[in-house]
């Protein structure tokens, strides 16, 4: 689940007293490949805890065409008490297109959220015992330091569906971040995000985070405080309950014997690399 790396592009401008007309810019090139490698002391995915509590190692790889084609894939391990049922490890497959006029910039594109060796049937999807999965498409737009984001479940939102059978497609999430340039490697980020679960009670919530960051020679130090307000108190048959088990009755509708609250606050240290 996405979640994506924020990277502080950091510009070194060179003058010379003896040259009286600025340098071009370096051109763009046509293909660029980069990569990304972090570790967390929590994985948080749109506020809702996906490793009970644990340290998570994370790291990914993009492409991306002059043209403003991309394509990447994004990687963490997951906790199967989460939600998916024998699965530990999440796999992000996602492609799009993005410009910009000025400020503004676009992005349209589609992920996959994949779960190897989970099982979806645990989760209430009737016959389809393959991996927990989730397809959505998305929208954004940003203006300098500002982006939003709005994303569209295609099909069973992670293999999800209502008590009587119901489809939870269609469910959606609006993102709406910020990210600011202190100078000196330092930075500040906000986020505020909405999931509207399509025909599960007690399922929609309001996610929040509040960071700094600073880039130490290239590695990202970033200290979080994320919170929500989903309804996930354990015992009370809320939704969001996290089971540290790894057996088939583990999921986010069943609750275990040592359990918590998947959307409780907490803080979430961070160190990051794009290369």
């Amino acid at each position: 689940m996405n979640k994506k790396f924020l990277a502080l592009a950091v510009g070194a401008a060179l003058a010379s007293p003896l040259v009286a007309v600025a340098a071009d810019p370096a051109p763009t090139p046509e293909h660029a490949v980069s990569g990304n490698l972090g570790l967390f002391s929590s994985y948080r995915f749109r506020g809702i805890d996906q490793t009970f509590g644990k340290p998570a190692l994370q790291g990914g790889i993009d492409y991306s065409h002059s043209s403003g084609i991309y394509l990447g894939n994004w990687n963490s391990n997951v906790n199967s008490g989460a939600g998916f049922p024998d699965g530990n490890l999440e796999m992000d497959f996602y492609g799009g297109y993005k410009t910009s006029f000025g400020d503004i910039g676009l992005d349209v594109g589609a992920i996959l959220y994949y779960y190897p060796g989970s099982k979806a049937k645990v989760l209430g999807i009737g016959a389809d015992s393959g991996a927990v999965t989730n397809k959505e498409v998305y929208l954004g737009a940003s203006w300098k330091f500002l982006s939003a984001k709005y994303y569209y479940s295609m099909d069973d939102y992670f293999s999800l569906r209502s008590a009587t059978g119901k489809s939870t497609k269609g469910t959606g999430y609006l993102d709406l971040s910020a990210s600011y340039d202190l100078g000196d490697g330092w930075g500040i980020n906000g986020h505020i995000g909405h999931l509207n679960m399509k025909r599960i009670r007690n399922a929609d919530y309001t996610d929040w985070k509040i960071g700094v960051t600073k880039d130490v020679n290239g590695w990202l130090f970033g200290l979080a405080y994320i919170d929500t307000n989903a309804k996930g108190s354990c015992g009370k048959g809320q939704f969001y309950c996290f089971t540290d088990s790894n057996d088939e009755t583990a999921g986010a509708l069943v609750l275990g014997d040592d359990n918590k609250d998947a959307g409780r606050g907490t803080l979430v240290l961070s160190v990051s690399k794009t290369f």
